[in-house]
């Protein structure tokens, strides 16, 4: 059966994450944009909800069986087929070029050891450049020790229930400063969070006390049973309490957690030497691709086609744009 092509309602939403967490069963060519990834990003304050009906998804029946995605709003995008409908993934590529760049173009993050996505950006047009992300990695295969300094605690935090500690925490964390009254003036308070996402776990939101009652370091989990992994998103801590093993001791209560709840690994986007001294180690490392509109006497064509490269350049086929 032919997959049909659907623009994104929220009512597919459980059918993405059913999708993203399929995508990644069989290998993790695409654990950089797993359900989780998704998840945190759709209630992010800087995602672009307005733009939501451009998410591209191509449906076997009912089920989800490729997408593509923006990433945050245009100008970077996730595209990808499940295994057995890999034939329409530059549909997929093509489409998102079309529907999803800006003024830019369009950036796609490709995992170093996909060869058949790295050729198919090629032929589209898209040109390897020098960014990249990395996925690092634990294997949870034993509890982690738990120690933090006298005088915190660990503890639950619940941005449903405690909205304002929650925000000021990030705010602080994220290093936006620590004054209260820019906070309330510029940090975009939202008095009341109902759902903070659809997925959220509360046991896997946690936090350091201080005797004083206040948090000072933060580490969100996420976690399906349809999956054996476990996400890391976000992590922070006030600039004062760093370097105190702190932020290490609310990771591995939070990992632990995770663990005790069937995960046997756990993921996140970084490369940073404060996750390898958690015990993270580099997995997959995603280098990006990059194709800019093609602009001639100010009318835009449509790359599709890398020829090759010779003395003057490279050589496409290119069309007028939305022909």
């Amino acid at each position: 059966m032919k997959a049909q092509f659907k623009h994104y309602n929220i009512e597919d939403y459980e059918a993405v994450c059913d999708f993203l967490i399929e995508l990644n069963r069989e290998n993790q060519n695409h654990i950089n944009w797993n359900w989780a990834r998704f998840e945190w990003m759709m209630e992010h304050p800087e995602f672009d909800k307005s733009l939501i009906d451009s998410i591209g998804l191509w449906l076997d029946g009912e089920k989800v069986v490729g997408a593509a995605i923006y990433d945050m709003y245009f100008g970077e995008a996730f595209c990808g087929a499940l295994p057995g409908y890999s034939d329409l993934y530059d549909e997929i590529l093509d489409y998102a070029y079309r529907n999803l760049k800006d003024e830019n173009g369009l950036g796609i993050a490709i995992c170093d050891e996909n060869v058949k996505e790295n050729a198919s950006v090629k032929r589209a047009g898209f040109t390897l450049s020098e960014q990249s992300e990395t996925v690092m990695s634990i294997r949870l295969s034993e509890p982690l020790p738990v120690q933090l300094p006298e005088h915190f605690c660990i503890t639950e935090l619940d941005p449903t229930k405690e909205p304002y500690a929650f925000q000021w925490l990030l705010w602080q964390g994220f290093d936006h400063g620590t004054d209260r009254e820019v906070f309330e003036h510029e940090g975009d308070l939202i008095s009341e969070i109902p759902v903070f996402r659809r997925h959220f776990d509360p046991t896997l939101s946690i936090a350091a006390e201080s005797s004083d009652g206040e948090y000072v370091s933060y580490c969100c989990l996420w976690y399906s049973d349809k999956a054996d992994y476990a996400y890391v998103e976000p992590v922070c801590t006030v600039p004062s309490y760093r370097g105190k093993g702190i932020a290490k001791a609310v990771i591995y209560e939070a990992l632990n957690r995770a663990r005790a709840l069937g995960a046997k690994k756990a993921y996140v986007i970084s490369d940073t030497k404060f996750y390898k001294k958690l015990g993270f180690e580099k997995e997959y490392r995603f280098s990006f691709y990059w194709k800019k509109p093609l602009t001639v006497n100010g009318t835009e064509y449509h790359i599709f086609k890398l020829l090759g490269k010779g003395k003057g350049g490279y050589s496409y086929l290119a069309q007028l744009n939305g022909r």
